[in-house]
């Protein structure tokens, strides 16, 4: 790349221009020219334009800046996201409930994600492991199953 061709991608990167014309103007790859902007720190006009600050973050309430043309922001840090969303558990929307029924106990409970789970709890799995048939059980539990005398 020749000292010419540096100073016209710096002036038209300084215009705005993309990567992609800018490399079909001078004649070279657009990766060419994209390494080179990235390496001289040159930005489009647009993406050195100020950061707006108008927005607080919905956990604690601190002031954000929000970068033009990009999704907007709703918490300042993934910690602040976290634990919004879990003490406002009731608006995930949750698409694979499944309803299911304890091979142990035989009470019927709600799992999320996992359609293959098989007990309600430990306590039932260990239960069912190791207790085999002689555990007390539910008649539900064994008519479910139907393998236990």
């Amino acid at each position: 790349m020749t000292e010419e061709q540096k100073e016209q991608i710096k002036d038209l990167r300084g215009k705005g221009v993309g990567y992609k014309k800018i490399a079909q103007c001078i004649g070279l790859s657009e990766n060419t020219v994209k390494s080179f902007c990235r390496r001289t720190a040159m930005q489009k006009e647009e993406v050195a334009a100020p950061i707006k600050s108008d927005s607080v973050c919905e956990c604690c309430g601190k002031p954000m800046a929000q970068i033009p043309g990009r999704k907007k922001r709703r918490f300042c840090s993934d910690a602040c996201r976290q634990k919004w969303w879990n003490n406002h558990l009731h608006l995930v929307q949750r698409k694979a409930v499944y309803p299911l029924v304890c091979r142990h106990c035989g009470r019927i409970f709600e799992v999320y994600g996992n359609s293959r789970r098989k007990y309600c709890s430990h306590a039932c799995y260990i239960a069912e492991r190791f207790g085999g048939c002689k555990s007390a059980r539910t008649k539900l539990s064994v008519a479910v199953r139907g393998d236990c005398p």
